[in-house]
This record gives C-alpha cells, structure tokens and sequence, in this order.
C-alpha cells in the first residue's frame, strides 16, 4: 500500500504463547524450584499462586530442580528453530500409530516438561494460570496502540535484513534478550511493550 513502511516481502512470525515454556516458567515459581544455571530467565510477571507445603513434601523437587534447566535449553532451542512449512502434508501422508508419524509429531511439539516427568507437577492452578495469560493477550490484541512490531519497525527492518523472521516472547520481568536460533530471538514481555528496549533487542540480532 502506497505509504505503508512495512516491507512488501517481510514476514515475521511472533510466538507469545508457546505452552511448554509457559509449563515450566509456573513450574519453577508455583513449586519453588531453585534451578541453578548460567543463563535462565528473569521471573514471571504475572506470580502464580504456590502450590502448598504438603504438596512439595511429597514430590521430587531435587529432581525437578536438577532437571530444570536442561529442560529449559531444549524447549527453547526448539522454540528458536523455523518449523518446516510441508511437515503438515507429510503428516497426513503417515499412517496413525506408525513410528514415522510419531517422529513427525515430535518435531512438530518438540520437548517439554510433560514429555521426561508426565503431568505430577501440571495441577488445575496451571491450566488457570495459562487461561488468565491468554485472556491478557487476546486483550493486548484488541488495544490498537498496542502495536509493538510497528512501533519499532525500523529496527525490525534491519534485524529481518540479517534473518529475523520469529519473535518469541516470555512473560517475564526485565530484559532478558536471547538469540535462539539463525532465524529466532528471545525477548520479554516488558521488552516487547517498551518501543525502545525493543528496538534495542532487535540490533542485537544484527
């Protein structure tokens, strides 16, 4: 459209939703996890509520914990990758219960917490938790000053040039910006709502 800034050709994919990272950012903080690592992210914003006393005696925190952060890595290196457009059509093309369609779905979903512990630590409070996140973002949707692509286009721009083509977001406090990927960064939700931390997130993919 005459006028319009955005790239012809420019298409940027932005993942605030992806659910096996929102699984284990409630695990840590609902069950009190201390994982310990180099480089994990900031808190939540949003804090759930913690799970009681009685329900952390009787579960394997010191697992959990120790387990945390490679979990973390795995999740997030598949959130980072860019998902193969015909992985839909060869699914249809696979037999149910046969082994290549299993591997087909498991690169589509990719790892998550449910995946290695099964859902002990994934109680009712999450699926509330998540609900009230979407309800927050679908929210976010309908706010038309809530554009923040736009809103730091020429940033945007310059990291597509360089292969930026997926945003994820985590809806977490802070800064805590990540390259994840050839193709994929990772920012905060307080990131991405400040048009000049976002911008600021962006160079650093170039």
């Amino acid at each position: 459209m005459p006028g319009n800034p955005w790239p012809r050709d420019m298409l940027i994919t932005i993942d605030d939703d992806l659910q096996s990272l929102l699984e284990l950012l409630w695990i840590r903080e609902a069950w009190l996890l201390d994982p310990h690592g180099d480089d994990l992210p900031p808190l939540l914003v949003d804090s759930p509520a913690l799970l009681g006393a009685g329900q952390r005696e009787s579960a394997p925190i010191a697992a959990w914990e120790e387990a945390w952060p490679d979990v973390w890595e795995q999740v997030l290196r598949h959130a980072g990758t860019i998902r193969d457009p015909g992985i839909f059509d060869r699914l249809q093309a696979t037999a149910n219960g046969s082994d290549e369609r299993a591997e087909l779905l498991r690169e589509l979903v990719g790892p998550s917490w449910r995946e290695e512990f099964g859902d002990e630590a994934i109680t009712p409070d999450a699926e509330q938790w998540m609900h009230a996140q979407f309800e927050r973002r679908k929210a976010r949707l309908t706010d038309p000053g809530a554009q923040p692509e736009r809103s730091s286009l020429a940033a945007l721009v310059e990291a597509w040039t360089c292969g930026l083509t997926k945003v994820v977001e985590i809806p977490c406090i802070g800064t805590f910006t990540r390259r994840i990927g050839s193709h994929a960064i990772l920012v905060t939700a307080e990131t991405r709502a400040s048009p000049e931390r976002y911008s600021a997130a962006l160079r650093e993919f170039t």
